[in-house]
């Protein structure tokens, strides 16, 4: 591990994964089976006491950096209002293999998933950059479709990471604070292609959070599944303010470059966002 803070228990990360959908769903960022979760375990975890079934399965894109790792995911198809209730029915963890090419699937007997989460290729392309870029060995991975950031997204004048953080950014002053890498803004791809997994991979590299047009966002944190989920909240806030002042006819003034450069500059904020544009 890259750091001396204790390591969290598998029974500890499965709670923060439940609450952590059970978030989002709150914020109606996940509807009906829409959204995902995984985390990444870069040390020596006994799965079998909570995943005692297992199958062997090819990962969809080589990922060497995580071998020896597990990775916890979401099961496709698996509401995340109801992991918090019943997790072990919609989540599995992958042991990865030697040849980052390959895992055992571990399942429990209450799973209710053929297989892992659709947007599985894109998760792990993230917990493998990273990985490999930063040597971390946590890593909290979520996908959810925040409406009134997916809404924005519909608008061709945001869809750029310029124009969406300058629109977003100005209403509180906590999230300049919270999101002090802005969020990245990806054009639309299909979901689940070669494409829209590198484009994905190359975005996290700078933010915390990118929001994929017309779909949703995927964030990451190394520090817990809370924060992830944190950072799709503050997101989402501030683009509700946005879409509010859009129906209000732009009355707002929103806060000032300078208010927020002083925001920034009180909190020791390094950000582009105070200085660029």
């Amino acid at each position: 591990m890259t750091t001396d803070a204790p390591r969290p228990t598998l029974d500890a990360l499965i709670e923060q994964m439940g609450e952590a959908g059970a978030r989002i769903c709150d914020i109606d960022a996940s509807e009906a089976g829409a959204g995902n979760i995984s985390v990444f375990l870069g040390w020596d975890v006994e799965l079998r006491h909570h995943f005692p079934h297992t199958e062997q399965v090819d990962l969809p894109d080589p990922a060497p950096h995580l071998a020896g790792g597990a990775v916890l995911a979401t099961g496709s198809g698996r509401r995340l209002r109801q992991i918090s209730t019943d997790p072990l029915s919609a989540i599995g963890a992958l042991r990865i293999h030697a040849d980052g090419r390959s895992a055992t699937l571990h399942t429990s007997p209450a799973r209710r998933f053929v297989r892992l989460t659709s947007e599985l290729n894109s998760h792990l392309a993230v917990h493998e950059d990273q990985v490999a870029s930063r040597g971390i060995d946590f890593q909290a991975v979520v996908h959810a479709q925040p409406p009134h950031l997916t809404y924005l997204s519909h608008i061709p004048a945001y869809r750029t990471t310029e124009a969406m953080n300058r629109a977003i950014l100005r209403w509180e002053p906590e999230t300049i604070v919270s999101l002090s890498a802005g969020i990245g803004v990806l054009p639309f791809f299909i979901p689940g292609s070669a494409q829209m997994g590198a484009a994905n991979v190359e975005g996290l590299r700078e933010h915390e959070i990118v929001l994929w047009s017309k779909h949703g966002t995927m964030s990451r944190s190394d520090v817990s599944v809370y924060r992830a989920v944190d950072r799709v909240e503050y997101a989402e806030t501030a683009a509700k303010y946005e879409y509010m002042d859009i129906v209000a006819g732009g009355l707002a003034e929103g806060l000032t470059r300078a208010e927020i450069a002083a925001v920034g500059s009180t909190f020791s904020i390094a950000s582009r966002w105070l200085t660029e544009g």
